[in-house]
């Protein structure tokens, strides 16, 4: 076991991911062409991306929101889950990330259940709601963190009683507990956690996690009104 836990945390993730088949050739060359174009290596790791895929099964989904597409490695993930008549409504602000993800989720053959929607989060959302689209049954929230909790109103603006919401990357190596932090990112965390604090639409909690991304976690919530 590597002296360094970050070391034994991805050590332990390829470990799963090999005895697991937690990847294939799509979703490497998701990867793969993510890299090449120079995006940040900021996509889900294989477990994680399985566990979304896996609530999404368990749940029945057919309409999933998708806030942060980057390379689309999550979108295929999640996309993959839906019938043939389902839908994936991912939300982009970089016009060049999303013609690489969108390259990722044509090769995957999801072009037919899959929407890009390319511009700020919070134009993309308010024209959802303005459209009154049908509910949303999953909420994946993994974007800019400083706007959280714009980002959960409205994904309790767009879901119905029953509806899963998942915001990644709440935990910031711990730094979610410093009360004298000046990071945005955290910042905007900890506004969304003061926000469920008092939030009588949803049943939540946060759950830490180590791997090969490092130490971070996620909030999972249940729309329950």
């Amino acid at each position: 076991m590597a002296d360094n836990p970050d070391e034994t945390w991805t050590s332990v993730d390829e470990y799963f991911e090999r005895r697991l088949s937690l990847s294939d050739v799509v979703l490497d060359a998701a990867l793969d062409d993510s890299n090449a174009a120079g995006l940040p290596a900021i996509n889900v790791t294989p477990a994680q991306g399985r566990l979304l895929a896996l609530l999404i099964r368990v749940m029945g989904a057919r309409r999933v929101l998708e806030i942060g597409t980057l390379g689309g490695y999550s979108t295929i993930w999640m996309a993959r889950e839906l019938p043939d008549d389902g839908m994936l409504v991912t939300l982009e602000i970089s016009a060049s990330n999303a013609s690489v993800a969108q390259r990722n989720i044509e090769r995957a053959g999801l072009a037919g259940r899959t929407t890009i929607l390319v511009a700020p989060a919070s134009e993309s959302l308010n024209r959802l709601m303005a459209d009154r689209t049908a509910p949303f049954d999953f909420v994946f929230i993994d974007a800019d963190k400083e706007h959280s909790v714009e980002y959960f109103e409205a994904a309790l603006a767009l879901t119905r009683t029953g509806s899963v919401i998942i915001v990644d990357n709440v935990v910031r190596k711990g730094a979610i507990i410093d009360a004298s932090t000046s990071d945005s990112m955290v910042l905007g965390m900890q506004r969304l956690m003061e926000r469920l604090a008092h939030e009588r639409r949803v049943s939540a909690t946060a759950i830490q996690t180590v791997g090969s991304k490092g130490y971070d976690g996620f909030i999972l919530a249940v729309v329950t009104a």
